[in-house]
């Protein structure tokens, strides 16, 4: 049997998937064969998540609603698309200034 791999997940990730079982009302070992995780550990990120909101509703806070959700992971995807563009651009430009200095002619 091969070594299994250690994974880490983002805190995003953990809330979404605890929020799969929250509200959807399913199974958490339902969720995690649909994931492809751990059910103990995602047992433990459901526990964290509704311990977070419990505590915030104590404060009078209130969850983010579906809408709003939705459009944070719009904009967070809006977001991570920018930063590869702008990876790539910032690649793309050491590559053109370094072939600039290798022209003939140049300094």
């Amino acid at each position: 049997m091969p070594p299994r791999k250690r994974r880490s997940y983002t805190a995003e990730y953990k809330v979404e998937a605890a929020h799969r079982v929250i509200d959807s009302g399913r199974t958490i070992s339902e969720v995690a064969r649909e994931l492809g995780i751990d059910a103990g550990m995602l047992s433990v990120w459901v526990k964290d998540e509704r311990r977070r909101i419990a505590a915030a509703e104590t404060h009078g806070e209130k969850p983010l609603e579906a809408a709003e959700h939705a459009e944070l992971q719009r904009l967070r995807k809006q977001v991570a698309e920018l930063e590869k563009d702008n990876a790539f651009l910032v690649k793309a430009s050491a590559y053109f200034a370094a072939m600039q200095k290798n022209r003939p002619g140049s300094l």
